[in-house]
C-alpha cells in the first residue's frame, strides 16, 4: 500500500515545517467519529515511531500507523484553495461514503 503526495501537499508540508521551525514531517490517520464513521486526523511527526511507515514524494514525508493503512492506502493526498478556503484533500479510494458535513466519511467493506 501507498500515499501519494501532490507537489501541491508536498510543498505546503514543507512550509508547515520550515515554519515551525522542526520537524520530520506530517503524520496522517483515521478516528472513529461523525455521523459516517471516520474522520482524518493530521498532526506533525517529528520522529517515526515502532509500527509506522514513511511515504515520502517531491521532498516531503508522510507518516501513517500501520493500522490506519487499510482505510489510508493509496489515497492521494493534495493541497487545493476553494474560494477562500485552503485546506489538504484526501482523495482516498476506500471511501464508500461521505457525510453531508464533509467531516467524516464511510469505508467500503473491503477497506
Amino acid at each position: 500500500m501507498t500515499i501519494q503526495l501532490t507537489e501541491r501537499a508536498a510543498a505546503r508540508i514543507q512550509k508547515q515545517l520550515a515554519q515551525r521551525g522542526h520537524g520530520l514531517g506530517l503524520r496522517i490517520g483515521v478516528k472513529k467519529s461523525g455521523c459516517s464513521g471516520f474522520a482524518y486526523t493530521m498532526d506533525y511527526a517529528d520522529a517515526v515511531n515502532d509500527g509506522e511507515a514513511v511515504f515520502e514524494a517531491h521532498g516531503a514525508r508522510v507518516v501513517v500507523h500501520d493500522r490506519d493503512l487499510p482505510m489510508l492506502g493509496g489515497i492521494t493526498l493534495d493541497y487545493r484553495r476553494e474560494g477562500l478556503n485552503e485546506a489538504f484533500k484526501f482523495d482516498n479510494p476506500n471511501v464508500d461514503a461521505l457525510c453531508g458535513c464533509g467531516d467524516s466519511f464511510a469505508l467500503k467493506a473491503t477497506a
